[in-house]
């Protein structure tokens, strides 16, 4: 019974009886909060295995520790709970006690769900990752996200993370993690490709009276919001760096001014950032374009001059990381200039990009520009011209020499600093197929080449003479799925589909009858047609011979014809491949001819155990990674969480380091110059993942990092032992 009730029944009971009841009342009104307790979620002896789902592992009770033996092909190698029922509102964070047994470092994931959980969309849950040195028993703190009550909590949508730490998807009826009712807990790695050895003794959930809650948790949502102030900044909370008025921004300039007359930019390097004490005289400068060269069993790119290059970059170089959409939320943002102010009028647009969340699918959408109104208000009418001068003189004092995807041609195209380019082919896709950003372009189109013909002369225009481009990326973490995906969604797939059809002539070539592909594949088909208009799903067992071939017919003429395209559009410039995120064997094999470098996005805390399939011996340049905190008012810490900023700059440098120390590496580019906007973007992404914040103020901890490495860049580089 509620305390309140007890307290209505004692109305019916004798005065001095209360008295001696009251105490009693009190006390036991406070309880749950004197008696708060860490929950034990895992306890190796007492839980043993049973209740316990291996994922492509081997779970043995050794001792008092439960080891796991991983296989190396799981893609989510580990174990989950089951289903369980654990109140953890009144705990703060969850420790893990873990011994790595292997002799690389591993990367652990820890997944809590919430009732609402729907493996699909991955919502109704939370996720965050700890790194695991070899040979190692650690401990591992994670934060967990507030509880926040549900009437501020029902209010949050189209982020991906809310004030707090929680996450939220697609809309106000989101699934949403609530610590207050978590039904199952997976410790996994992601893709690991290889088998693993490790061991967990205990997982409690800790609970810490003596954490403060911030104030705004007992707000109700009439003073909450809006929550966004003028700058784009959360309202409710401080912290370091954060904006209170224009003079301010003012005065970051004079300070950021002084910080970089101190810091002019790393000495022994050219025009371009290489290295002047390192050349390749093989080459020398007849070319004056970047190449790629393998010196000393470590591959390099080579800068216009003849120099050893070595790509330290960063994407999104422009003025609109911070836009966010405003339709449905207007309620969040205090002071929103007026529409038809001429000062900030171009900070007012429109969108309909939204692959996820809350917008997918709803047509059009209002947004605002808070990264280029608080370079408007800190800059002035000439803002554009000030920030793009101060971008290259940034990026030089911080020891980064390129300006990567996706950024600015009006800042890039300034023969200042060298820069990748990008560009999509367009066309028909592959029905049959599936991915996270979309389905699968379909090569065998006249359209794919036509349009990516197109882009390519376009783009070509301005960048193929330029010495300073170093070449050029094409799509960006497309659906490459796993193996035999592309042939299973071709065969799927609708009858003009010019991939299906494309299978289709395969088959006719090697069975030549239908009944003979009927023997083989299981299937009933009367005539060649029949297939054609099938959109069934093979039966892979049976099918697997041609699907694997199909497959890798598909991921060669993507780069084949990509190949063809650039080279006939730019025949200098370096074809960077396609920037890897999902992928598979085959389909890397396939970049090997084509691309002169290839690319991948790999959100994790090292390189050091990056590997190339068997055989491949080839130039790797990393196009995205990150690293996010929660102390500087922001709502997610991007896909690789830290605890603070010292820590995130702590791995920015050792990830750049492992490159650095890679053979096959020849450059990394952080994701991305300034933070997305507090609100999020199209697609709801609001992460910490800046060199620079919302007010266009650089993070003192990481730059120091990016500096630390930066300037060090080719001593490092070029004093690193190779593992024979």
């Amino acid at each position: 019974m509620p305390a309140s009730d007890l307290f209505v029944q004692l109305q019916n009971v004798d005065f001095s009886m209360r008295l001696l009841f009251y105490p009693l009342i009190v006390l036991f009104a406070l309880l749950p909060i004197c008696v708060a307790e860490d929950v034990v979620v895992l306890d190796a002896p007492q839980t043993g295995t049973d209740g316990l789902n291996p994922q492509s592992a081997k779970l043995t009770l050794t001792g008092d520790t439960l080891v796991v033996e991983t296989e190396a092909d799981g893609r989510w190698p580990g174990f989950n709970m089951g289903t369980r029922n654990w109140n953890l509102a009144h705990c703060n964070s969850l420790l893990i006690e873990v011994t790595n047994m292997d002799d690389q470092p591993m990367q652990l994931y820890c997944r809590l769900d919430s009732p609402n959980f729907d493996f699909q969309t991955m919502q109704g849950t939370y996720t965050q990752s700890f790194e695991v040195k070899p040979g190692k028993a650690e401990s591992h703190k994670i934060v967990l996200p507030l509880a926040v009550p549900q009437p501020l909590r029902e209010q949050f949508f189209a982020m991906r993370g809310t004030p707090g730490g929680g996450t939220v998807e697609t809309s106000r009826q989101a699934l949403q993690f609530h610590r207050d009712a978590v039904i199952g807990l997976t410790l996994f790695l992601n893709n690991p490709g290889r088998e693993t050895k490790w061991s967990v003794s205990k997982i409690v959930a800790l609970s810490d009276p003596k954490t403060q809650q911030p104030h705004w948790l007992q707000m109700p949502p009439e003073q909450f919001f809006p929550m966004i102030d003028s700058f784009g900044q959360f309202k409710h909370e401080n912290w370091q760096g954060k904006v209170a008025s224009e003079e301010e921004l003012q005065k970051n300039i004079a300070l950021e001014a002084l910080d970089l007359a101190k810091h002019p930019g790393p000495e022994g390097c050219n025009q371009y950032g290489g290295c002047t004490q390192a050349r390749a005289d093989t080459i020398g400068n007849s070319e004056n374009h970047f190449q790629v060269r393998k010196i000393d069993g470590k591959w390099w790119l080579v800068d216009p001059e003849g120099c050893l290059f070595w790509s330290h970059g960063v994407d999104c170089v422009n003025d609109d990381n911070g836009t966010t959409p405003i339709t449905d939320r207007k309620f969040y943002f205090s002071d929103l200039p007026a529409r038809d102010d001429s000062q900030f009028r171009g900070c007012y647009g429109q969108g309909n990009w939204a692959p996820h969340n809350y917008y997918e699918g709803k047509g059009m959408y209002q947004t605002f520009n808070f990264t280029r109104s608080n370079l408007i208000r800190k800059y002035g009418k000439d803002w554009f011209n000030i920030f793009s001068d101060l971008t290259h003189k940034r990026l030089r004092s911080w020891g980064m020499n390129t300006i990567a995807n996706w950024s600015d041609a009006r800042i890039y195209g300034q023969y200042r600093t060298p820069y990748t380019a990008t560009l999509h082919g367009g066309g028909r896709q592959i029905e049959g197929s599936s991915g996270y950003w979309g389905k699968f372009p379909d090569p065998f189109s006249k359209e794919f080449a036509d349009s990516l013909t197109k882009n390519a002369e376009t783009i070509a225009l301005r960048t193929a003479d330029d010495p300073f481009c170093i070449g050029y990326f094409v799509d960006n973490e497309i659906s490459w799925g796993e193996e035999r995906s592309l042939a299973i969604g071709a065969a799927m797939s609708p009858p003009d589909q010019p991939a299906k059809t494309a299978l289709l002539e395969m088959l006719k070539e090697k069975y030549s009858e239908v009944g003979k592909l009927n023997e083989v594949w299981g299937t009933q088909f009367a005539e060649w047609n029949d297939f054609l208009s099938s959109k069934d799903k093979p039966n892979e067992d049976r099918a697997k011979t041609d699907l694997d071939v199909f497959h890798r017919l598909v991921c060669e003429r993507y780069f084949e014809v990509v190949h063809g395209v650039l080279k006939k559009a730019a025949p200098k410039k370096l074809y960077l491949g396609c920037r890897f995120a999902w992928t598979n064997e085959t389909a890397i094999r396939a970049s090997e001819k084509y691309c002169d470098v290839i690319s991948f996005n790999i959100y994790g805390r090292t390189l050091a155990d990056f590997k190339l399939p068997s055989g491949m011996d080839k130039p790797v340049i990393i196009g995205e990674f990150h690293f996010g905190a929660l102390d500087r008012g922001m709502f997610h810490t991007g896909l690789v969480p830290t605890a603070s900023q010292e820590e995130r700059a702590q791995a920015y440098e050792r990830y750049v380091r492992s490159g650095l120390e890679h053979p096959l590496i020849v450059g990394t580019h952080w994701f991305q110059y300034g933070d997305q906007a507090t609100t999020g973007r199209g697609d709801g992404e609001n992460y910490q993942i800046g060199l620079v914040n919302i007010v266009d103020t650089p993070y003192v901890e990481t730059i120091e990092a990016v500096r630390r490495v930066g300037y060090q860049l080719y001593d490092i580089r070029r004093n690193a032992k190779i593992e024979k």
